[in-house]
């Protein structure tokens, strides 16, 4: 069995972030935990109308480091809609957090991007911009309707290298309709939706890398090559011995199923949403589902800050991950334990739901072209665990 270390300092802590963010919750604890403490998000009373039956929720956050990667892809190829996806990421990891709470329509987004004008030209940010609203066009399809409010965009040099694209996503919402995680229990099983391959609603093969874990991937992956020309694109104070120490060069192709795909593709694959199949299922099904969960920052340990205190999470049939993260794993010689900490490996959303509404969830799921199973359950527990079985290993959390 592999017990993790709290205070083992591997390459990620190294190189200045957190995939637990342990610093953040702690400057943070002492603030308002909101309505239903267990949610997903933080949700509070009707202000914007002061309803009893409603609830406002508002979710900022971001595409994080992968836009460095994007700012590399771009130099190397030329190629200027690869920014469309930093777009997407930006989007999405406030929206399907906000999924995680119920929340799937009648959303607004303002847009807040910080960039360092001698590296990033204007071309990169519209196309930023209008990779945004392509993106909500496309979601409006399916009956997502989001209303893009403009944002910030400033010229702040003195502070990024390159540029940093955020978001801020607000919604109002019947209190009648809140996922709070307080149903998740003893008994459950979890329903898994993989954030690999190719979806109805997506163009071509996703890698499933999402947005998070992305500072490891990018110095683990990638080649010497990008510190000596690119020094924009990491932190100058690092020790150089954690900085660009991959094998890989960005154009470099790999073949994946049946389809010839870059390294810089891979890393670069937008979060997918779930967006259409959580409308389906929150329209339809909402009273099977007791809990959800995005594996987001934390990877597969990020149940542990939501479900109850007195339960086990055994996750022993994840999918198997796909290879952009087995190739990151053997770039960086990480372990087992790390990987499932920092990355989603492949199962990115968690439905919580009784075992005889499973069925009708996995088969939802699909019908869009997301791949989805049980890939665990919940069992009473004197503590709160997490258990993973994978590769004939146990992990413990």
């Amino acid at each position: 069995m592999y017990f993790p270390s709290e205070s083992k300092e591997g390459l990620y802590a190294q190189r200045g972030v957190s995939a637990q963010k342990e610093e953040v919750h702690a400057a943070t604890k002492k603030l308002d935990k909101g309505l239903y403490p267990n949610a997903f998000c933080k949700i509070y009373k009707d202000v914007l109308c002061n309803d009893d039956n409603w609830v406002n929720v508002m979710h900022a956050d971001g595409a994080g480091t992968k836009s460095i990667l994007a700012y590399l892809y771009w130099k190397e190829t030329g190629d200027v809609s690869v920014w469309k996806g930093i777009a997407q990421d930006a989007v999405v990891m406030n929206l399907d957090d906000l999924l995680c709470v119920g929340i799937y329509d009648n959303l607004i987004f303002s847009s807040t991007i910080d960039r360092n004008k001698k590296q990033i030209p204007a071309e990169v940010l519209e196309a930023i911009i209008n990779g945004t609203q392509e993106l909500f066009d496309t979601l409006k399809g399916f009956g997502i309707n989001i209303t893009y409010m403009g944002g910030e965009t400033a010229d702040v040099g003195d502070v990024v290298r390159t540029i940093a694209v955020n978001g801020t996503m607000t919604a109002r919402w019947p209190k009648s309709k809140i996922i709070s995680n307080e149903k998740i229990k003893a008994g459950n099983v979890i329903v898994g939706l993989a954030g690999y391959g190719k979806t109805n609603y997506e163009s071509e093969y996703n890698s499933g890398i999402a947005s998070n874990g992305l500072t490891s991937a990018r110095h683990d992956m990638l080649d010497k090559y990008y510190a000596d020309n690119f020094k924009e694109s990491y932190d100058n104070s690092l020790n150089k011995e954690v900085v660009y120490i991959g094998p890989y060069k960005m154009s470099q192709e790999l073949v994946v199923g049946s389809e010839q795909i870059s390294i810089g593709k891979l890393l670069l694959s937008p979060t997918r949403t779930f967006a259409p199949v959580m409308k389906e299922l929150l329209e339809n099904h909402f009273d099977a589902i007791n809990g959800l969960i995005h594996c987001s920052g934390g990877g597969q340990t990020k149940c542990m800050k939501y479900v109850p205190e007195n339960v086990r999470i055994v996750k022993d049939n994840l999918f198997e991950p796909p290879v952009i993260f087995d190739l990151i794993q053997k770039a960086s010689k990480s372990s087992d334990e790390e990987m499932y900490q920092v990355f989603n490996m492949g199962t990115r959303m968690e439905i919580y739901t009784n075992e005889e509404n499973a069925d009708e969830i996995i088969s939802a799921s699909k019908s869009f072209g997301v791949d989805a199973k049980v890939i665990g359950r919940v069992e009473e527990s004197d503590k709160k665990e997490l258990v993973i079985k994978t590769g004939g290993k146990t992990l413990r959390y």
